[in-house]
């Protein structure tokens, strides 16, 4: 399919979801059930596809990784929403104040629409699919945009929604960056993208003028502060995993430490025990994931050469020596890196971790506070007042305190980023809500007080505004 091509199909997509939306503008629950239900036969019943295909993509993926990260994920979330759905359709009874009486209010969940949706390939099925989960459930109608990073993932999706899916339900167009700009600038009634902050001001600009209401996960560097009452092996083990899940190629991974001063290489040796454990080879263990791209893996390396360059101490995770032309990248901290360090001002996307020594909580908070707000934020210790203080003191997307990547997995807490992490949020409830119109309606009752308010003025007006405390 050409670009042009497939920039008309995607129109020609969307225009037909949107003229089943109007024919058919609220589906009721046994639709969407049914919905839900035939995506979650789609997963299950080819689970093994979709991790055959990402590995394929990835030149090696941890088949483990992507049955518990994407396939459980997915399949969790549908689960719960199915069950709860029945209560999240209902209408709300939002309290009325006295003076209106006995009239009484409603607040109604109607779908949007159109759902379109730009997915990442770093985790392209749970990225793709988990928010289709609330945008099915609230009624909405769903166009798929896969990473062309991940083309035998994106095919096999496109072919499966295909035969699960009716065309004016959900589906899926694949094509390159052009498509995917082309894409973001088309009328959705909610466009959901995750990627970088970069491309993310890109699809905001390209949204605005059809005013589409966007929800954007954009990642960031997620900071770790190790408190000084934190159990260091503890906490390393929980750090390697969190960092080394798919190679570090996830948006909310540990992007670097925050240490009491003195502890970084006493870390770094924490963590290497804690990697041999886990992946005692690299290239040709099947847990341990490859980068992306040859590109991709440029990129880390020419990280560290300037970290090495500008005075910083490499210290490998693995004694390995990998292969020429190899896509793995070993686990590697930085200790003393400087500020001005690509790797201190970008987001990392792999396994090289940072490890920045400071002076205590205050500092720690500081240093978070003084970079753009994160799209999550970890924290291990013991003490309960300085874990508040920072509770209390940073804003970040999410946490999660004595472990990583957890709180993601949290159907029933919103998942979503701030400020140049991200705006809007999903996940069970929360995406219902995101993806439907709240409507308010008021409903007058046949006897009320309200043509006291009408003209013309006077007295008694004055006193119903008073009654109403609407002056003084």
């Amino acid at each position: 399919m050409t670009p042009l091509t497939a920039q008309a199909s995607a129109a020609s997509l969307l225009a037909a979801q949107a003229a089943a939306h109007a024919a058919e503008p609220t589906p009721d629950r046994a639709m969407r059930v049914d919905r839900l239900t035939r995506l979650q036969t789609l997963i299950e019943f080819h689970a093994l596809e979709f991790v055959q295909a990402i590995a394929q993509d990835f030149g090696q993926r941890s088949s483990h990784e992507t049955l518990l990260a994407e396939v459980g994920m997915v399949s969790s979330a549908i689960i719960g929403t199915r069950r709860h759905l029945k209560r999240w359709m209902r209408p709300r009874r939002p309290a009325t104040a006295l003076a209106y009486w006995p009239a009484h209010n409603r607040l109604l969940r109607q779908p949007l629409g159109v759902v379109g949706i730009v997915a990442p390939w770093n985790y392209p099925l749970q990225l793709s699919l988990g928010p289709a989960v609330g945008a099915l459930a609230a009624g909405n109608r769903v166009l798929i945009k896969p990473s062309e990073l991940t083309p035998v993932f994106s095919a096999l999706l496109q072919r499966l929604v295909s035969q699960y899916f009716k065309p004016e339900e959900m589906a899926v167009i694949c094509g390159d960056a052009e498509l995917a700009a082309a894409f973001v600038a088309l009328p959705f009634d909610h466009l959901v993208f995750t990627g970088s902050t970069a491309v993310g001001r890109k699809v905001a600009a390209a949204a605005a003028p059809n005013l589409t209401p966007l929800t954007l996960e954009l990642g960031g560097k997620s900071p770790v502060i190790i408190d000084a009452s934190a159990d260091l092996a503890v906490a390393a083990a929980r750090i390697a995993f969190g960092k080394l899940l798919n190679a570090g190629q996830t948006c909310i991974a540990p992007d670097y430490l925050l240490v009491p001063r003195g502890q970084g290489r006493v870390l770094a040796e924490a963590l290497q025990r804690e990697v041999l454990r886990m992946y005692p080879t690299l290239e040709a263990n099947p847990d341990y994931t490859a980068i992306i791209s040859p590109r991709h893996r440029a990129r880390l390396q020419q990280m560290l050469d300037e970290a090495q360059t500008q005075g910083a101490t490499l210290v490998p995770l693995s004694a390995e020596q990998l292969a020429a032309g190899s896509r793995k990248f070993v686990p590697t901290v930085v200790l003393n890196p400087k500020p001005g360090m690509q790797l201190m001002r970008e987001e990392i996307f792999g396994p090289v971790l940072p490890i920045v020594e400071v002076d205590g909580a205050d500092a720690a908070i500081a240093h978070v506070k003084a970079g753009d707000r994160p799209l999550a934020l970890y924290w291990f210790g013991r003490d309960a007042a300085r874990r508040e203080q920072v509770l209390r003191e940073t804003i970040s997307g999410g946490v999660t305190v004595n472990d990583c990547l957890w709180h993601f997995g949290q159907e029933n807490q919103p998942f979503g980023g701030v400020g140049a992490s991200g705006m809007g949020a999903y996940h069970g409830e929360t995406g219902f809500r995101t993806f439907s119109k709240e409507k308010p309606v008021f409903m007058q009752s046949r006897f009320n007080g309200i043509a006291l308010l009408h003209p013309p003025y006077g007295a008694t007006f004055e006193r119903m505004l008073k009654l109403l405390k609407l002056i003084a």
